[in-house]
């Protein structure tokens, strides 16, 4: 994965109240600027636009967009894996899988703009994080694999392919992030009361097609 620059306010020996949250300004509006329209789309302009500034004052805080890109994705990534990692070989089967859709779909709900930039990312080829995707991802999924391989093995979960179980969590929960607009356009929806009802009907189809047989 592309490593951030540090950005030259971040080279003081004392960063100021004002720059973190001059900061943290670029970085939630740079998140919005990305999520809508791309890496290729998002321009410096809009970024700076967005948080209430200046370019010239931007470039203060970051050189270059690769390295506000950056800085975004290093955060996300972190957070990408919390929901995987948290599944557990130790718990019971069924509520662990649970566990899993509800923590996918909280962030689809918290973080609809972090879901729509990993996407965004991976749909044009993941040329900044495909590092990521053959170190830490590859690595953690093949980790919670084994983990489903041996509930099928003792009995506790149908036998299914691990891999697609797993993708499949990701594509439905991540939908109503990803999607949203067209969930709530479709649905008539306003609110996030839609994401609980998914979480229901999510554990109903998942936890009975998993289910040992007999």
């Amino acid at each position: 994965m592309t490593v951030a620059e540090p950005p030259r306010a971040a080279r003081t020996k004392r960063r100021t109240r004002i720059q973190q949250e001059n900061e943290e300004k670029i970085l939630d509006s740079a998140l919005e600027v990305f999520s809508q329209h791309g890496f290729k789309g998002a321009t410096l302009d809009a970024i700076a636009e967005g948080a209430g500034m200046s370019k010239p004052n931007l470039l203060y805080y970051f050189r270059r967009k690769e390295d506000i890109h950056a800085a975004l994705m290093e955060e996300l990534l972190d957070a990408w894996l919390e929901p995987l990692e948290a599944l557990s070989a130790e718990g019971d089967a069924m509520r662990e899988i649970r566990a899993y859709l509800r923590r996918k779909l909280d962030m689809a709900r918290e973080r609809p703009r972090e879901s729509r930039l990993f996407a965004s990312e991976v749909m044009s080829g993941a040329p900044r994080i495909e590092e990521y995707l053959h170190g830490r991802l590859k690595a953690l999924v093949a980790e919670k694999v084994e983990v489903i391989r041996a509930w099928i093995a003792a009995g506790k979960i149908r036998r299914v392919d691990p891999y697609h179980l797993i993708f499949a969590i990701w594509s439905t929960t991540q939908h109503y992030a990803d999607f949203d607009v067209q969930v709530r356009i479709v649905m008539g929806v306003e609110g996030d009361g839609h994401i609980d009802d998914a979480a229901r009907f999510l554990e109903d189809l998942f936890l009975k097609g998993l289910a040992p047989e007999g």
